[in-house]
C-alpha cells in the first residue's frame, strides 16, 4: 500500500510513451512518392564518417537533401575510392522508425538505376549496407527518433558540424 501513490503517475507516464510512440503514429503515416533522383556531384560532399573497415569514402551531396511532407529525408549519398570509381544512393531516411529506402543507384553522374519495388530497411550497423545511412541519422540527421531539423539549410549546419553520436 505504500507505494499505491504512484500508480497513477506511472500509468499516466506508461501510456504516454505508448501513445507517442513511432509504432502509434505508424498506421497513420502515408509516404508520399518520392521525387526523382536529383542530378549530384563529388564537389562540396559532406562527409559521412563511417566506421568500420572499408576503402570507400562516403559523402552525402547537401544540394540533394530533401524533406517530403511526410517526414521523409531525401538525399544522394556518394561512395568513392581512392581510385576514382563512384558509386551513388539515392536513399529516404524515417527517423521515427529508424529505416531507409533506396529508391536509386548510379555509378556514374546522370544516370540512375532506379530500384523496382524499393523497400523500407531497419538501420543496423552490424550491415555494411547499411552503415552510410545509419551514420548519417547518427551524425545529426535524426535527433533520436524525430528529424533533427525542418529546414534544410539547418539539417546541413547539423550534419556539417555534429553535435553528438545517437543511438538507435
Amino acid at each position: 500500500m505504500r507505494h499505491q501513490h504512484l500508480f497513477f503517475p506511472l500509468a499516466l507516464l506508461m501510456a504516454w510513451g505508448f501513445l507517442s510512440s513511432p509504432v502509434a503514429a505508424e498506421s497513420d503515416w502515408k509516404e508520399v512518392e518520392a521525387p526523382p533522383p536529383p542530378t549530384f556531384s563529388k564537389q562540396g560532399l559532406i562527409a559521412i564518417d563511417v566506421p568500420g573497415y572499408t576503402s570507400l569514402k562516403f559523402g552525402v551531396d547537401p544540394a540533394s537533401l530533401s524533406i517530403g511532407s511526410d517526414g521523409v529525408l531525401h538525399y544522394v549519398m556518394v561512395a568513392y575510392s581512392s581510385s576514382g570509381s563512384i558509386n551513388a544512393m539515392y536513399e529516404g531516411l524515417r527517423c521515427d522508425t529508424a529505416e531507409f529506402k533506396t529508391y536509386a543507384r548510379s555509378s556514374e553522374a546522370g544516370h540512375w538505376n532506379v530500384v523496382k519495388e524499393p523497400q523500407w530497411r531497419a538501420l543496423d550497423a552490424r550491415e555494411a549496407a547499411t552503415r552510410h545511412s545509419l551514420t548519417l541519422a547518427r551524425q545529426g540527421a535524426c535527433d533520436g527518433h524525430i528529424l533533427a531539423a525542418k529546414t534544410v539549410p539547418e539539417l546541413i549546419r547539423l550534419i556539417r558540424f555534429p553535435r553528438k553520436s545517437l543511438e538507435y
